[in-house]
């Protein structure tokens, strides 16, 4: 990485949970097309859900409610939602193999950790839970705790603060562009592994620290590891 190197011990990692830990952009686009339809809303495929992923579930239903004219209030779009994929999610939710190897890693080597993530507490804590995750990272922070979503850096800033750390010391791992942006704005590091392929030419990403270009195909834990210490 192009900043001053770090000791293991002084070394902060925060990781975006949906689309860089673990694979839950599927549950998360089979839950808004389950809550589309009970709304009349039969046409909401994959790619219309993809300019979404790394947006705040809030921020997301703010867009499609305008979009689709739907009237019921915002609030229950978003419960609806949040109840639909925290079944979906609580069933089955994949762990990208080699971030849990690099989560493994860092907690072997005492390096503190946390997730700062789009969604709700409740989504954060099933996912940490069913994947086994929380019991190697047990703190987050959900976009929800905070004034802005990601492209703001508001979730990475409060984030950094529960660790008791300055941004400077930090390392963020992002799947979006909009976390990507997010983790430059509040001066941390990023290791970008972009969950579409398609957008690793953005220029957010190009502004990483370190670009796996191949998305989690390509990513490694021991080479990130290794660049996160300089």
């Amino acid at each position: 990485m192009t900043s001053r190197p770090v000791t293991a011990s002084g070394l902060h990692v925060i990781f975006d949970l949906d689309g860089t830990l673990v694979d839950s952009e599927p549950n998360y686009y089979e839950a808004g097309r389950r809550l589309l339809a009970r709304y009349g809303v039969r046409d909401f495929g994959w790619e219309a859900n993809a300019r979404f992923i790394g947006i705040s579930t809030l921020e997301t239903l703010t867009v499609l409610r305008a979009e689709y004219g739907i009237e019921a209030p915002l609030e229950e779009l978003l419960a609806g939602k949040n109840a639909l994929y925290l079944e979906l999610a609580g069933a089955s939710t994949e762990v990208f193999p080699q971030m849990r190897v690099l989560v493994e890693r860092l907690y072997a080597a005492g390096v503190p950790m946390a997730v700062a993530s789009g969604s709700s507490r409740a989504a954060i804590e099933a996912v940490l839970a069913v994947t086994g995750l929380d019991a190697y990272i047990p703190l987050y922070v959900s976009a929800d705790e905070v004034a802005h979503g990601k492209p703001e850096p508001d979730v990475f800033l409060e984030a950094a603060r529960r660790l008791g750390v300055t941004p400077a010391d930090c390392v963020v791992l992002e799947d979006a562009p909009a976390g990507a942006a997010a983790a430059h704005a509040a001066g941390m590091r990023c290791i970008a592994v972009p969950y579409v392929p398609e957008t690793a030419s953005d220029p957010a990403f190009k502004a990483a620290d370190l670009l796996f270009a191949g998305g989690q195909s390509a990513f490694t834990a021991d080479v990130a590891y290794h660049r996160m210490l300089g």
